[in-house]
């Protein structure tokens, strides 16, 4: 077993459902352009707290606390990636699974998207909804990347849509913030999604519930992934 499939053995084991290499050198910052590789992880999501949040009420408190309860153990899984490849003597970064970095005004960007990550080790498309959708799963994953300057066996990567003519969550969006575009590699997030409509109804309407910071009818809406409910 090589290096790569013993990081990707161990990640399974931890209960990451989904696992991708890519090379994300020509779409890096300059200042990580050395760490030409990144490592998605994927984790599955409830099904049974997604399909609990109420198209026309919204989201509910258990859906915040599992939210939250999923990005801390994304962040404990890619610090473990990390503590891994530096012990094969390699460059790491992981990236934190959801923060905002508003220096230059509230944009609501990250220091590298999860997506593109995604999306290029082949883990699935951008949906509508702005949202990685996976064939297996849907939208109803949270995301991890690390970035390093070790090389794999790279996935092959995603670049067609599957959205099709389907726009179920454009119009179940209570906050009127996605655009209805189909998406397709290069696409700025802001041709398909409008983040501060998003953020300043999830504020007004669900203050609530972890004052304003979930929603999840987008989610909730695709169809992808819904073969697996088992109720």
């Amino acid at each position: 077993m090589n290096q790569q499939e013993s990081l990707t053995k161990t990640l399974l084991e931890l209960g990451v459902a989904k696992v991708g290499y890519s090379h994300l050198e020509d779409v890096l910052p300059d200042e990580f352009k050395h760490l030409k590789s990144g490592v998605t992880i994927a984790i599955r999501l409830s099904d049974q707290i997604i399909s609990d949040i109420n198209i026309e009420t919204g989201p509910t408190h258990t859906y915040f606390h599992h939210y939250r309860t999923a990005n801390a153990f994304i962040d404990q899984v890619t610090f473990k990636i990390m503590t891994i490849l530096q012990q094969w003597e390699h460059l790491a970064m992981a990236i934190p699974a959801s923060q905002s970095i508003n220096i230059e005004g509230w944009h609501f960007k990250s220091l590298f998207p999860h997506r593109t990550a995604a999306t290029r080790s082949g883990m699935g498309w951008i949906g509508k909804n702005s949202c990685l959708v996976t064939e297996e799963f849907g939208p109803r994953v949270r995301l991890g990347t690390v970035l390093t300057n070790m090389e794999f066996q790279y996935d092959e990567p995603i670049k067609d849509s599957q959205c099709g003519d389907c726009d179920l969550c454009v119009r179940n969006c209570p906050a009127l913030a996605l655009k209805g575009t189909l998406w397709k590699p290069g696409l700025s997030r802001e041709e398909m999604f409008d983040a501060n409509k998003c953020s300043k109804h999830m504020k007004s309407e669900y203050k609530h519930i972890g004052r304003g910071a979930v929603c999840g009818i987008c989610i909730k809406s695709c169809p992808k992934g819904n073969a697996v409910l088992k109720t």
